[in-house]
C-alpha cells in the first residue's frame, strides 16, 4: 500500500478534480478535506475540494469529449475498458489495501472489492459487442423496423463510502462502453481511494490518446452535489446512498425531466425454516451481518426463524459472534474492522438502547471497544418480540435482529413488512418453501436467494432493489440500458408510402 501512496503521491495535498493525466484542476478557493483512517482516527491525507467554477469546467470537458467518444465504435470503447481492467489487476493488492486503510473493511474484503471491479470491467468488454436491439416485422410492405441504442451523454455518478471502487466501476465501465462520458463525485469520506482510481484512469486514457471520458470531482454537496443533480447537461444521475438523500435526488432530477438510477437503503432479511441446514445458516448469517462491520447495503439485519428452532439458532449464532476477531483490518485473521466514523458508532449505540427499551433482549455485544480504537464496536444480536419501527429502519452497523414465526406465510409477511426491498434470502431444504419464497407472493426484493446469505451479489446479474431502495439496476444482465437511449427506426425501401393502421389520407 505504501508503494501505491508513493507512486501516486497521494500523501500530500492533492487537487480534487481531474479529466486526464495533464488535466488536474487547481482550485485555490476550494476547502480542504481531510481523509481519516477509521481504525486509528488519524488523518491520512488532505485534498483541496473543487468549487462550482471547477465543476463547470469539468462538465464542459466531459461534454466536448462525448462528441468524439460516442462516435467511437463500441468494440473499440471496450478495448479501453479492457486496459482499465488490466491496470486494476496490476494494482489489485495495493488498491485493496488503500480501501482497507480509508474505509476500514478487512484486507480480504478490500482486495475482493477491487477484484469485483476487475470482473465488471471484463463483463463490460464483452458487452461492448452485445449492445443488441430488436428487429420487428412491419405491417407495411417494403418496410423494415428495428430498434437501436444510442449513447445518452455525459452522466453523473455519485457514490457512497462503503464501496468506493466497485460501485463506481459498475457504473463507469458500462457507461463507457455504452458511449457515455461521466463525472464522478465520490463520498467525501474516501477521497484518497477515488484519487488513486482517477490516476489509474488517467494513465489508461493517455495510453489511448483520450481525456475527459473519466472525470473526477471531489467537492461539497452545495458546490458540487446540488449542482450536479440540477444540471440539465447531465441526462442521468446515478446515486448510491441513503433513502433520505435519494428522495431529494429523485425529486430534483425528475423536476428537470432527467433520469435517475437509485441504489438506496437495504434492510435485508433471511427466513430460516424448521428444516434448514443450520451450519449453512450460521455461516451465511455471520458473514452477512458482520462483514464490512454491517456497512453493506446488502448486510443481513433481520433474521426470521421458525419458532421450533429459534432458540437453537440464537444460541449457535451467539457462540459464533463471540469468536469473531475484531481489530485492525490490515491484520491477518481479523474478520471485522471499525465503523466508518464516530457518528456511525453513536447511531448504533442509540439503536441498541432503543431496541432494549422496546422489549428487545440483548443476546451478545451491544457495546463499544475503545481499547481497539475510536470506532470499534461489538457485533450485536438482539432478540425482538416483534418487528418494531426501529427494526423497520436501517441502522448501518453490525446489529442483527432475530424474530420468530409460526407459518411460512407469516414469515414472508414479516419479511416484506419493511419499506426497503434490496436483498433477501431463505434457508430451507424444502422445495415448496423455496419456490414459495421466490414466487410472486414471496420476497418483494430485487435480489432473492436460497441457501446463501443476502450479501455478496455477483456482477453477472442486475443489482438493485424495489420500494424505497429506489428501483435502480446496475452491473449485469441488461442494466446497460439505463445508460443509453432507445431509438425505434423504420426504413421504407419500397416506392410507395403506405400509412400504418391502413389509414388512407388524400
Amino acid at each position: 500500500m505504501k508503494s501505491l501512496l508513493e507512486k501516486l503521491n497521494l500523501a500530500e495535498m492533492n487537487l480534487g478534480a481531474s479529466s486526464g493525466i495533464d488535466d488536474w484542476y487547481d482550485d485555490p478557493d476550494g476547502a480542504e478535506l481531510v481523509s481519516v483512517n477509521p481504525t486509528t482516527g488519524e488523518p491520512i491525507a488532505r485534498v483541496r475540494q473543487a468549487t462550482k467554477a471547477t465543476y463547470d469546467k469539468m462538465v464542459e470537458k466531459a461534454s466536448s469529449s462525448f462528441q468524439n467518444w460516442r462516435d467511437t465504435p463500441a468494440p473499440k470503447r471496450g478495448l479501453v475498458i479492457r486496459d482499465l481492467g488490466n491496470a486494476l489487476r496490476e494494482n489489485l493488492e495495493p488498491l485493496g489495501e488503500m480501501i482497507t486503510l480509508e474505509v476500514g473493511k478487512i484486507r480480504p474484503e478490500g482486495i475482493g472489492e477491487v477484484q469485483e471491479a476487475i470482473d465488471i470491467a471484463d463483463f463490460a468488454v464483452g458487452l461492448s459487442r452485445q449492445l443488441y436491439g430488436l428487429s420487428m416485422h412491419s405491417e407495411r410492405p417494403g418496410h423494415r423496423m428495428y430498434e437501436q441504442w444510442q449513447p445518452l451523454g455525459p452522466i453523473g455518478i455519485i457514490t457512497a463510502f462503503n464501496f468506493p471502487v466497485a460501485v463506481w466501476t459498475w457504473n463507469s465501465t458500462i457507461a463507457a462502453v455504452s458511449g457515455d462520458t461521466m463525472i464522478w463525485k465520490p463520498s467525501p469520506t474516501v477521497p484518497l481511494t477515488s484519487l488513486a482510481v482517477q490516476h489509474i484512469c488517467n494513465q489508461v486514457m493517455a495510453d489511448h490518446g483520450l481525456s475527459g471520458v473519466f472525470n473526477l470531482i471531489i467537492g461539497g454537496n452545495e458546490d458540487v452535489g446540488e449542482t450536479m443533480i440540477n444540471d440539465e447537461r447531465l441526462p442521468l444521475i446515478s446515486f448510491t446512498g441513503s433513502i433520505r438523500v435519494g428522495r431529494h435526488v429523485a425529486r430534483t432530477v425528475a423536476g428537470r425531466l432527467g433520469r435517475s438510477l437509485l441504489e438506496l437503503g437495504g434492510n435485508n432479511g433471511i427466513i430460516v425454516t424448521e428444516d434448514a441446514n443450520l451450519d449453512l445458516v450460521v455461516r451465511g448469517v455471520v458473514f452477512g451481518a458482520v462483514g464490512t462491520a454491517g456497512q453493506r447495503c446488502t448486510s443481513t439485519r433481520r433474521l426470521i426463524v421458525h419458532e421450533s428452532i429459534v432458540d437453537e439458532v440464537t444460541d449457535r449464532l451467539a457462540r459464533a459472534y463471540e469468536q469473531v476477531p475484531v481489530g485492525d483490518p490490515m491484520q491477518d485473521g481479523i474478520l471485522m474492522g471499525p465503523l466508518i466514523n464516530g457518528r456511525a458508532v453513536h447511531t448504533m449505540m442509540d439503536a441498541v438502547e432503543t431496541a432494549k427499551a422496546n422489549g428487545g433482549e440483548l443476546i451478545t455485544g451491544g457495546g463499544t471497544l475503545p481499547g481497539k480504537g475510536p470506532h470499534f464496536v461489538q457485533p450485536t444480536i438482539l432478540r425482538m418480540p416483534e418487528q418494531t419501527p426501529l427494526v423497520c429502519d436501517e441502522t448501518f452497523a453490525p446489529i442483527l435482529y432475530i424474530m420468530s414465526y409460526k407459518t411460512l406465510d407469516e414469515a414472508i409477511e414479516i419479511h416484506n413488512g419493511v419499506p426497503q426491498g434490496l436483498s433477501s434470502a431463505i434457508f430451507t431444504t424444502n422445495l415448496l418453501s423455496a419456490e414459495s419464497f421466490l414466487s410472486a407472493h414471496g420476497s418483494d426484493c430485487g435480489i432473492a436467494n436460497v441457501n446463501i446469505g443476502t450479501s455478496g451479489a455477483e456482477i453477472g446479474g442486475a443489482f438493485g432493489g424495489e420500494k424505497q431502495t429506489g428501483g435502480g439496476r446496475e452491473a449485469g444482465s441488461d442494466a446497460w440500458k439505463a445508460y443509453m437511449r432507445r431509438q425505434t427506426t423504420t426504413i421504407n425501401w419500397s416506392t410507395e408510402l403506405p400509412l400504418a393502421q391502413g389509414i388512407e389520407f388524400g
